[in-house]
């Protein structure tokens, strides 16, 4: 048993599919299966159900792969030990990012950390937040940037600010008259929401306690499922109604946009904005080194701010 077997015995179970498995191996796929079945002669077990598509791990196969992500976890570590003496940061840093905080946050530090460290390379993606936990449990990503708690055993938070929500309404709107907003104020028939599947949908929805489909009754007939909130700040400006942003969203929008923007009254309705790791995350300077430059990217106030009321994610 090597190493490299059980690196590729992990690849099958996270691709299901010997050849995807193979390229992303950089091998090809006659040395994969020809190196699994010698595992598989050795221990005198199947690992796989190859009479499935896509293949599936059998029962003892999910004992063994389950040992043997700890296995390479821990052989990795020997690595970063070594890594961790070196003075500069260098390496692949994978980062997960929810849709609702890639445009806003990513911009005011992506840059700064490149600058600081120039042998890192970052590879960012867009993600849901389940599609973030489930890549960080098969190795997929590093760390992701999302909303917690998620009251997930095998992830590990650092949370890192504390975010409000706003409304943005409509110029005719009768609420467009407050300066501030209560959320009991909110008719959720008027408001314009994101699809099924975003956190901020359901942070959203439990801000007004409510149930919606995410189209304002009077659109009954137009039926609208966006996964942007760039988009839902476009209906508003120029349909009707009114939505809800997260504070950086708005930060840097022009004036006339920025009368559109009404504060919830105290104490407003925020969410937790965190750094996610898996339990055993190895690559711990590089994603100190993350935190640290996040932090210091953030304007003072959101920064300072401490964790009051924060909307729950379900």
């Amino acid at each position: 048993m090597t190493l490299v077997q059980l690196e590729y015995l992990l690849a099958v179970d996270t691709h299901r599919h010997f050849a995807t498995a193979a390229e992303h191996c950089f091998i090809t796929q006659p040395t994969l299966s020809m190196q699994l079945q010698k595992l598989e002669d050795e221990l005198g077990v199947q690992l796989f159900d190859r009479s499935r598509v896509p293949v599936r791990p059998t029962e003892i196969g999910k004992e063994i792969i389950a040992q043997a992500r700890k296995i390479i976890t821990e052989s990795k570590k020997i690595r970063e030990i070594v890594q961790d003496q070196k003075q500069e940061l260098s390496g692949e840093l994978r980062i997960g990012v929810i849709p609702t905080l890639a445009p806003y946050l990513m911009p005011l530090f992506i840059t700064s950390f490149l600058e600081k460290h120039p042998n890192v390379r970052v590879v960012v993606q867009e993600l849901l937040t389940e599609q973030i936990v489930e890549q960080l449990n098969y190795e997929l990503l590093d760390v992701g940037l999302l909303v917690t708690p998620l009251e997930d055993k095998s992830i590990k938070e650092l949370p890192l600010f504390y975010e409000a929500f706003v409304t943005y309404i409509n110029p005719k709107h009768p609420l467009a008259q407050y300066a501030t907003i209560k959320p009991e104020q909110l008719d959720m028939n008027e408001l314009w929401v994101l699809n099924e599947g975003h956190c901020f949908r359901s942070q959203v929805l439990n801000i007004c306690n409510r149930g919606s489909s995410g189209t304002p009754e009077q659109y009954s007939n137009f039926d609208y499922k966006s996964g942007s909130l760039e988009t839902l700040k476009r209906i508003v400006e120029t349909q009707h109604g009114l939505t809800l942003l997260p504070e950086l969203s708005v930060l840097e929008m022009p004036e006339y946009k920025r009368k559109l923007v009404h504060p919830f009254q105290e104490p407003q309705p925020l969410r937790e904005v965190s750094l996610v790791v898996h339990r055993s995350f190895l690559k711990k300077k590089l994603i100190e080194a993350l935190q640290q430059e996040i932090l210091a990217s953030i304007p003072e106030e959101i920064r300072n701010r401490k964790k009051e009321q924060v909307v729950a994610i379900k």
